[in-house]
């Protein structure tokens, strides 16, 4: 296929070509994948099939919010790891994968013990508790080890002027990934039973491996500069203190933790909604999960056309809550009509939002990100995106099962959806001065 036609094919240069480029964006996609099994498959599957509580599911989908907040730990750390090998972000994105692995095998079973079904009722409750948070917990420290110090890889390799490009083809690839496992998944418990969600989510561990190892070879070149024993240049409080002082970098973290939990708290919602309310199938309400993909991938492709003419991220970030709005009275209102193309549109609005609000935070932020604390700036984005989606998700949970019980399943279910359009407004209104700053310093610098 011809590089013109591809999204994002001008991020390639003579250092980096397009072959390397996509094949290190190979961890995005087992990323994607996770994700998808995280709050697409596995909540419909515990809710639905399982019959376990949503507040629960909300909870043990949150889970992996324990491990964000270290992102940017983690980020300042394989920015200055010291290796025998010559290696800073290959370990970090190693071991992330092994974690990865080892949540996803021991899974389907800490989940049916969880459940109580077949012979596992025979177990005491806390067996199946304490083994399906283990597994969230370990998908959760991989998924964040892997993606942070992959961002950090990709951002190593590419020229200066190339990097926002390249990061935006690593979100642009992970929602690839995200659609296209939605659609595999989806037909692969089209006919639901024990035995096939077994042999799924370990096939999914097993793919993640062989994704993030091809992904990772002959990546990174080795340095005899980075002999173990060197003392780092700064310590962590100091690199984030450094950081913080950065224009607006406050104000522009508390955009993307509202902006985001806006997004995210229905992740874990949305196909128990559409099976419970407008009573679709396993199948179909998966495929909500790649519809959700798709409208993010097309609004990261657009936002990444725009911003490389010269838009300015801020504005863009804001079109995105602008699109949410109306996306979340779609969902709500699908039910009146009892109509299935109502709430995929709503659906994929929130996609599309989503991608104009991530990719024009991101943006930002890589914009604005000392060349020495790639890493950390990813990681910081990382962390406070991870933690408020985790929060926005089990909050999401409590909220639809507390105004469930008060009054209808139905009402459980607006009522968060409700709230995500209060924090929009909330997002916009925190953006505000950073738009008006940026548009004054651009009328400034013409």
């Amino acid at each position: 296929m011809a590089p013109r036609f591809l999204p994002f094919a001008d991020a390639a240069s003579d250092d980096l070509p397009l072959s390397r480029l996509l094949r290190l964006s190979l961890f995005q996609i087992s990323v994607g994948m996770a994700m998808v099994m995280l709050v697409g498959t596995l909540n419909r599957v515990m809710i639905v099939e399982l019959k376990v509580p949503a507040s629960l599911v909300s909870l043990m989908v949150a889970l992996p919010l324990l491990a964000a907040p270290f992102r940017a730990l983690i980020g300042f750390r394989s920015d200055n790891h010291r290796s025998e090998l010559g290696w800073r972000r290959v370990p970090y994105i190693w071991m992330g994968s092994l974690l990865l692995f080892g949540g996803f095998s021991i899974m389907p079973f800490a989940l049916l013990v969880l459940s109580g079904a077949g012979q596992s009722n025979q177990a005491p409750e806390w067996v199946g508790m304490v083994g399906a948070a283990g597994a969230f917990l370990l998908v959760g420290m991989g998924m964040h080890t892997v993606q942070t110090a992959g961002l950090a890889l990709a951002t190593d390799l590419a020229p200066v002027e190339s990097q926002p490009k390249v990061v935006g083809l690593m979100y642009f690839m992970q929602l690839v990934g995200m659609m296209c496992s939605a659609l595999i998944l989806g037909h692969l418990l089209e006919d639901f039973s024990h035995g096939q969600l077994i042999r799924v989510v370990q096939a999914v561990a097993v793919v993640t491996l062989a994704l993030n190892v091809a992904a990772l070879w002959k990546q990174e070149p080795r340095s005899r500069l980075r002999k173990p024993g060197a003392p780092f240049e700064q310590t962590f409080m100091q690199a984030w203190q450094s950081f913080s002082q950065g224009p607006d970098t406050l104000r522009r973290l508390l955009a993307v933790g509202l902006g985001t939990m806006a997004f995210t708290m229905e992740d874990v919602l949305l196909e128990p909604y559409g099976g419970e309310i407008l009573n679709l199938n396993v199948s179909a309400t998966t495929m909500l999960t790649a519809t959700l993909a798709l409208g993010g991938l097309m609004g990261f492709a657009w936002a990444s056309r725009v911003l490389s003419k010269g838009g300015d991220a801020y504005r863009m970030a804001s079109w995105g809550a602008w699109i949410g709005v109306p996306a979340f009275v779609a969902v709500i209102a699908a039910p009146f009509w009892t109509s299935a193309y109502l709430f995929a549109l709503g659906i994929f609005l929130i996609g599309m939002g989503g991608g104009f609000f991530a990719h024009g935070t991101l943006t930002a932020t890589m914009q604005l990100a000392p060349i020495e604390q790639t890493g950390l700036a990813m990681g910081a984005w990382g962390a406070v995106q991870a933690t408020a989606a985790g929060v926005g998700m089990a909050l999401g949970g409590v909220m639809r099962d507390g105004f469930a019980m008060i009054s209808n399943s139905f009402m459980g279910y607006s009522s968060v959806y409700l709230f995500e359009i209060m924090l929009l407004a909330m997002t916009l209104w925190a953006m505000r001065p950073l738009i008006q700053r940026s548009v004054h310093a651009l009328k400034q610098s013409a």
